[in-house]
Parts: structure tokens; C-alpha cells; sequence
């Protein structure tokens, strides 16, 4: 019997998306509201209600409050807005970090943001394994494509026309900054510097470390192979041996994936190293981490569908 799936908030970018991916898949049958009912009160708790998993594509008040509506059922549900990354009772859905088996058994899941993502995926497996430390005053800079920013910016970078580049978040107080804290089980919080570029989709993320002025001794080297060794396995996750590069692009016509690929940069001295993450925002930065977790909670190889 296929799984029934009620996307709520499956107007907007992500669960477009999402809804894309699993309208062809046999193993799920989606509960849709009309244009007249999407807004409804009592047709979204019907649809929760008759959901085996729901997938949140909301705000964050809405999502709070489709997990109110949702009260009384047996629905399990999969987040995608940022209103429960640090929430007690939820699982924080990157499974690479979390443990897979976690994900799959979980009721209530969370969708880590994509920045996050990128930023999480590089230093919480070296912050465990004691290579980097907890108490360390991290910067994250990044860059997006605009479609990561919803309805609201990407009609904004279309009809300007003229946008080069965006930063943000000048108040240094951005939503991201205590899921990556706490996730990486980080001291202090992150210095967090987003930007948005004229592409749609894709995003680099960049941790700069000063290994020199760290007390314990490492490399650049060692922070790769760390990493390597963490995700091994992984149909998600690829860390590069990078041999000579000296660039990563991201193009404005990039193509969706989800899949994500690390970097380690070290300079011959070995004092400095960049961590590099690239990602498709919509992908493992959305809607595609949304469906590896919903396939693990469906007891389905995570990688089922996936753009890889």
C-alpha cells in the first residue's frame, strides 16, 4: 500500500519541488488540496489527519501551526521551515550527523537549513573527533543562488535584472546562527556572512580556519581525511581529494543535485585551510534532504530518487 504524503505549502518553492519528485514514485500517494482548499483550516487538518507523513513547506509560525493542526493523528511529520531545528522532541534531520537509524524511527523531523548544511557537514565530524575545537570563534562566509531567499527575492533578482551581488544579515543575527551552534555542538556562536548571487539555485559555504593559532597541531591534510573516513559509504556526501585546484564555480544556469560535495585547502605552511562546501540549495539544502529523510522513514535506500 503506497505511503499517503500530504505536502503542506506545496506552492512554494520547496515543496513545488518536492511535490515534482514524488508525483512519479509508486511508493506514495499524495493527498492534494486545490487552489480553493490550500488555505483552508479544516481541509489542511483533514489532509494532515489522513497523512501518514506530511512535509512542512510553510513559514514559521504556519509550520508551528500545522503541528497544532496535526494534534490527535498519527501523522509523522518532516519540517522543512527552520521553526523546530533546535526544538526539544524533534529530530534534526541530516542523517549523515544524526545517525540514519534516528531519522528513520523519528515521528517529528527537522530539515536543516542550507547553509547550515554546508556548514555542518564540514566541521561538526571535526569538532567530535577533537581535530578542531568546540570553544573556537568560527566565521562562515556564503554564497547563494537567489531562489533560496522564496517568492519574495526571486521576483525581485528577475525584475531588477541588474542585482550582482547581495549580502545580509548585517545585523549579525540571523535565524541560522543557533542550529549551527548547537549542531556542532559548539561554545560560541558563528559569525555568519550570507550573500546571494544572480543564480538560481546552487551555494558554496566556507568555513576559513587559522590552524596556526589553534593549541592543537593539524593540517589541512589530516581535516580531509577526517572527513573522508566520516563519510565513507555515503551516496550523499563526497569529500575531494582536490589535488591542484585552484577554483570552484558556481554558475548562474547551475543544475539542480543533491548530492554535496567538501573541500580542504591548506596553504604550504599548513597555518591556514578553507573548508569548501558546494550544494544545491533546493536540493540537499531542501527538498532533497526532505526526500532522502522521508525515504528512511519509509524504510527506503535513502538515496531513492535523489539527483546524484
Amino acid at each position: 500500500m503506497p505511503v499517503r504524503i500530504f505536502i503542506d505549502g506545496a506552492a512554494g518553492t520547496t515543496g513545488i519541488e518536492i511535490h515534482a519528485r514524488l508525483s512519479a514514485r509508486a511508493e506514495f500517494e499524495l493527498i492534494v488540496l486545490d487552489e480553493t482548499q490550500r488555505k483552508s483550516i479544516p481541509a489542511r487538518r483533514d489532509a494532515l489527519h489522513a497523512a501518514d507523513i506530511a512535509i512542512l513547506c510553510l513559514p514559521d509560525e504556519a509550520a508551528r501551526d500545522a503541528v497544532e493542526l496535526a494534534e490527535g493523528s498519527d501523522v509523522r511529520i518532516i519540517d522543512a521551515s527552520s521553526a523546530h531545528r533546535v526544538a526539544d522532541g524533534w529530530t534534526y534531520g541530516f542523517p549523515e550527523l544524526v545517525g540514519r537509524e534516528a531519522v528513520a524511527n523519528a515521528s517529528r523531523v527537522s530539515n536543516p537549513g542550507c547553509y547550515p548544511t554546508g556548514f555542518l557537514a564540514l566541521v561538526a565530524p571535526l569538532v567530535r573527533a577533537g581535530l578542531l575545537p568546540a570553544d573556537w570563534g568560527y566565521t562562515v562566509n556564503a554564497v547563494s543562488g537567489y531562489s533560496g531567499g522564496g517568492k519574495a527575492l526571486i521576483e525581485r533578482f528577475e525584475a531588477e535584472g541588474d542585482i550582482a551581488f547581495r549580502t545580509y544579515s548585517l545585523d549579525l543575527a540571523h535565524k541560522h546562527r543557533p542550529e549551527m551552534k548547537l549542531h556542532a555542538g559548539l561554545k560560541h556562536g558563528v559569525i555568519f556572512a550570507p550573500s546571494v548571487v544572480p543564480a538560481y539555485r546552487g551555494m558554496v559555504v566556507e568555513v576559513p580556519l587559522h590552524l596556526g593559532a589553534m593549541d592543537r597541531e593539524v593540517t589541512a591534510g589530516e581535516l580531509r581525511a577526517a572527513l573522508q573516513e566520516f563519510y565513507a559509504g555515503s551516496p550523499v556526501v563526497r569529500v575531494h581529494d582536490d589535488g591542484e585546484l585552484a577554483e570552484l564555480l558556481l554558475h548562474a544556469d547551475q543544475a539542480p543535485g543533491d548530492g554535496m560535495d567538501l573541500h580542504v585547502r591548506g596553504n604550504a605552511e599548513g597555518y591556514h585551510a578553507r573548508l569548501i562546501a558546494v550544494l544545491d540549495n533546493l536540493g540537499k539544502g531542501a527538498s532533497g534532504a526532505a526526500i532522502q529523510n522521508l525515504n528512511l522513514m519509509c524504510g527506503l535506500p535513502e538515496a531513492t530518487g535523489l539527483i546524484l
